[in-house]
């Protein structure tokens, strides 16, 4: 698969979370109305559950000061950045479709924090008296695609790969380059 292949690939992926993230909060807050309901059972286990989320993923530092939600969304777009130029540079699909939902996971929380000033949280798992944080499709987004980027360095680890080699012009380690062609 082609360079632009891939990145066409992470950036259909993004926008695709973006889109899926951004409507399910607009069926939350317009059509289902959560915040004046708290809490609505959909499945043993499974409740819509209406959380204003003034930290980062899963609630961690918190702070409903304005700075605070301004530093945080600061550092997610200089993390959405760095996943673009990361996306530029990948070289399997799986890293570019990874990359895409935590970059469009992440655009859908910045979103909401500029138009709320916190991020919109609903999906609350829970059972036998356990219960997990309650999060939404950006947040699924960002941990699914973390997960195949772990699963991917796993696969793949950094002394495996090819790498270019300025001293012979090849990509395989170990290869000397004659004439154009390795051997």
């Amino acid at each position: 698969m082609t360079r632009a292949a891939r990145i066409w690939a992470g950036g259909l992926i993004a926008l695709a979370m973006l889109a899926a993230d951004q409507a399910s909060k607009y069926w939350i807050l317009e059509i289902l109305r959560l915040p004046d309901r708290g809490s609505v059972a959909v499945l043993p286990g499974l409740n819509f559950t209406m959380v204003w989320n003034y930290g980062i993923t899963f609630g961690l530092l918190r702070s409903e000061s304005a700075w605070a939600g301004v530093a945080l969304t600061a550092i997610a777009l200089a993390v959405v950045a760095a996943l673009a130029v990361w996306l530029w540079r990948a070289e399997r699909l799986l890293v570019a479709l990874a990359l895409g939902a935590v970059a469009g996971g992440a655009i859908g929380n910045v979103i909401d924090r500029a138009r709320f000033g916190a991020v919109v949280d609903f999906i609350h798992a829970h059972a036998m008296g356990w219960s997990w944080y309650v999060f939404n499709v950006a947040d699924a987004a960002i941990v699914c695609g973390v997960a195949a980027l772990v699963l991917d360095g796993m696969r793949y680890p950094k002394s495996d790969r090819a790498t270019p080699h300025s001293d012979t012009g090849t990509t395989n380690p170990g290869k000397l380059a004659v004439r154009g062609q390795d051997k």
